[in-house]
């Protein structure tokens, strides 16, 4: 039985073309993880209306919960700082922060696939009560204080 209760909020915007990229495997994790943690997508910028939002989630299938972060409480609240992120929380308690995967080693340079997957492997431990290895990656995306006015 599962002891802890886990949201993953998924930080994103609807035109940072690496969260956009990421929308299937985020979508694969929710579905194979969603029975234990709860996908929360977050958009942290004011041009993300609730009408452009609505057309991302069409557009890419996103059919799990939003909020939008507007105000930055919740990118503050967690420190994330670019978008795709991923905060894995057991109440107020951050058990992991950053990248999906490694897939991308910096701006313009990506990996044909990924070598490790952070994200997959925080919650694989979490859900079975085990230890996070790794419970910081440092992303690579849009960075949000460029896109925050």
């Amino acid at each position: 039985m599962l002891a802890l209760t886990l949201t993953v909020f998924v930080f994103t915007t609807s035109d940072c073309p690496i969260s956009n990229r990421y929308a299937p495997e985020i979508q694969r994790l929710a579905a194979k993880y969603g029975e234990n943690a709860k996908f929360v997508l977050v958009y942290p910028v004011a041009s993300d209306t609730p009408q452009v939002i609505a057309e991302h989630k069409k557009k890419f299938g996103y059919t799990f919960e939003h909020r939008r972060d507007s105000d930055q409480k919740l990118v503050k609240m967690t420190g994330v700082t670019v978008t795709p992120e991923a905060v894995v929380m057991s109440g107020e308690t951050i058990l992991y922060r950053g990248r999906i995967d490694d897939r991308y080693v910096e701006l313009g340079r990506e990996r044909p696939k990924p070598t490790t997957h952070d994200l997959e492997d925080a919650l694989a431990a979490a859900i079975a009560n085990k230890p996070i290895a790794v419970k910081q990656t440092q992303a690579v995306g849009c960075i949000l204080s460029d896109l925050v006015k």
